[in-house]
């Protein structure tokens, strides 16, 4: 295993940035906006508009405002459920809402610690089946997908267990999969050094989990019992991340369960990779290769709903 030489420049910019825990809530925000610059140039997108739904802000990236009755995606930031923001992802959303002709939502979720769980998950999720329920005007509700990049990779996959009758395809990258143990090998061998430490990683939880118990499939999905009949998921990891081996463990679960699974693994990347646009040329690549998986699970549904 080699460090990807983009990967390696992101790490020694990071190198010098104090442990969360050392921080107030409010610095540690603050220096995450302070490094936005990182996450590249925002791709023209036809129409974007900062609204609510049912009550929660959201960002919506139209690239076909001239069509109607559009697929939707539905994207959740990262950040631990503590630091990401709409505009953390908004170069990432604008990439794959041009790529894959989608409408894409992206969900400003309430934040632990001062919002711990279920607060994230509720929002996601009320955002979600509004759109299915056809409160998104000139949306297509039964073709809606749901994604999101780390502790929204958790919510994501999350809502696919939840929702998974009415939801068409899930994207995850790199997700949090299981909130309650440490107890993998890519755990211990990127504990440190890799920027998502052992140390962050127990920061995040502690705000987000709360007392709640870290074996709820709700905050662990990876933990679910019933994984049959779940959306097809479109899967991308880092290989030098702490997290990889609980989502590769959840694709293969997914897969013995009989889902459709695209697992796609960035050698030498580490997390956050895909919003690092500006150092990371691999993270114009995924936000391609997912927009393109969307365009094509947009289609495919569409091909195979059966004809009134």
């Amino acid at each position: 295993m080699s460090i990807h030489p983009d990967a390696q420049r992101f790490l020694q910019l990071a190198s010098h940035a104090p442990d969360l825990d050392t921080q107030s809530v409010a610095e540690n925000r603050a220096a995450n906006e302070a490094s936005r610059h990182l996450m590249g140039n925002k791709t023209p997108v036809a129409a974007v508009q900062d609204l609510e739904i049912d009550g929660i802000p959201v960002r919506a990236y139209n690239p076909r405002p001239d069509v109607d009755q559009l697929p939707v995606f539905i994207y959740f930031h990262g950040g631990g459920w503590v630091l990401g923001d709409l505009e953390s992802v908004d170069s990432t959303v604008r990439d794959i809402a041009v790529t894959s002709g989608a409408l894409c939502i992206s969900v400003d979720y309430r934040r632990a610690p001062e919002h711990p769980f279920p607060a994230a998950l509720d929002d996601c999720q009320a955002v979600t089946e509004a759109v299915l329920n056809g409160s998104v005007s000139n949306t297509n509700p039964e073709l809606v997908a749901a994604g999101g990049d780390s502790a929204g990779g958790n919510i994501a996959a999350v809502i696919a267990q939840e929702l998974r009758d009415r939801i068409v395809h899930q994207v995850l990258i790199y997700p949090v999969m299981n909130l309650s143990s440490f107890d993998t090998s890519s755990h211990q061998e990127f504990a440190s050094g890799y920027f998502l430490t052992r140390r962050r990683l127990e920061y995040f939880y502690t705000c987000y989990a709360a007392e709640h118990d870290r074996s709820d499939p709700r905050l662990s999905p990876g933990l679910h019992k019933n994984l049959k009949n779940l959306p097809p998921a479109t899967i991308v990891t880092a290989e030098c991340d702490p997290l990889v081996d609980e989502v590769s463990d959840y694709a293969e679960a997914l897969l013995k369960a009989g889902n459709a699974v695209t697992h796609v693994q960035f050698k030498g990347q580490v997390h956050p990779f895909v919003q690092m646009s500006t150092l990371i040329a691999d993270a114009l690549s995924a936000r391609r290769f997912i927009g393109g998986e969307l365009a094509e699970a947009f289609k495919y549904s569409r091909s195979t709903k059966p004809k009134i």
